[in-house]
């Protein structure tokens, strides 16, 4: 019948959708563990938790997305780094509860399927998983033409973990006089995005391939630096030493983090001066004539994690971190909080 009406005209290829997943099946395997018991097509992912390991376990989990940093990726046409970070988003949080990262499922959202677009997104989401030890169990591909323009995708994330009840890390034991332990970044991570894009690029400021003085690459190629994902080196930390609390330090910086655990009783005093601020910050800081307290709650401002232990056994646990691969750095205090103090303060 002449003028008959199919879901590809409508912009969406069934046919296109199922060569994906075709050509992601053997780069998911990559992730598999003992405890996954089907591979990507069913309807749900299968895990099973082999509660042998854990007397009372308590699930953790996190989902999150990787923001505006995607508009660098389209921007560069490079899409292999930001998997990385969908990951590294959902696991970093899990770990700082004291979890192991289970398992992972991403939400690719786009106008339209470029196939070798999306398998790069993936492979990223696969490198992110091996690096936090967890298994990418499933996932929804979503193709949505008339939402997303032809070459703009999103993504989000989901991660569970797993963690004795007993070993749950909340910041309760917290005390006045433990230190605080800095572990860098790779960058920017994946936050911040929106006010670094608006000061770097708006009104042709620079340009996303523009070497600038100061960083080791062009621009947008330091901005697309994938999130450093925490988990071996925190979950090392866990299971030899007493670790009082963990902090991801990712929307909110610095300032909105750190309060998510310390005790009422007890402030944070961070000490800026103690670890090299990467040379990016500062570019975004003088373009947009930023202030540092701004700064300090937008930004990582080149710590991605922060570890808080008792002070005999801070010079031990940075010199794991180092063996570990790690730069850590003493950043600051945990001290008696007046009645007028914050609950962090940057000096």
């Amino acid at each position: 019948m002449k003028g008959k009406t199919t879901y590809k005209d409508a912009g969406v290829d069934i046919d296109r959708a199922n060569s994906f997943v075709e050509k992601i099946k053997p780069l998911v395997k990559q992730t598999s563990r003992r405890e996954v018991m089907s591979g990507i097509g069913g309807f749900g992912g299968l895990f099973h938790l082999d509660i042998s390991k854990n007397k009372h376990p308590v699930l953790v989990s996190s989902t999150d997305g990787v923001g505006t940093k995607l508009k660098i990726a389209q921007m560069l046409n490079k899409h292999d780094t930001v998997g990385i970070d969908l990951v590294a988003m959902s696991v970093n949080d899990v770990v700082v509860q004291g979890a192991e990262p289970l398992f992972f499922l991403d939400y690719i959202a786009a106008g339209k399927i470029h196939v070798d677009t999306t398998v790069q997104i993936v492979k990223g989401v696969v490198r992110g998983c091996q690096e936090a030890g967890c298994a990418l169990i499933g996932g929804e591909t979503a193709e949505m033409p008339g939402f997303y323009k032809d070459d703009e995708y999103d993504l989000a994330g989901f991660c569970v973990g797993v963690v004795e009840a007993e070993k749950l890390i909340d910041g309760s034991e917290i005390r006045v006089g433990d230190r605080i332990v800095g572990i860098a970044s790779s960058g920017l991570h994946s936050n911040g995005f929106s006010l670094a894009r608006k000061v770097l690029f708006d009104g042709g400021a620079f340009q996303p391939d523009e070497q600038v003085e100061g960083l080791d690459q062009t621009i947008g190629m330091e901005l697309l630096k994938p999130t450093r994902i925490y988990v071996k080196s925190v979950l090392n930390l866990i299971k030899n030493f007493n670790i009082r609390g963990i902090v991801h330090i990712t929307g909110g910086g610095f300032l909105d983090n750190i309060p998510r655990i310390v005790p009422g009783p007890c402030s944070a005093i961070i000490q800026k001066d103690n670890w090299p601020i990467p040379p990016v910050f500062d570019l975004i800081r003088k373009a947009g004539k930023i202030d540092d307290q701004e700064m300090f709650r937008v930004f990582n401002m080149g710590i991605g994690m922060i570890i808080v232990v008792a002070e005999k056994e801070q010079t031990e646990i940075m010199e794991r971190l180092e063996m570990l691969g790690e730069k850590a750095y003493s950043i600051g205090v945990i001290q008696k909080r007046e009645n007028d103090q914050p609950a962090v303060s940057i000096v």
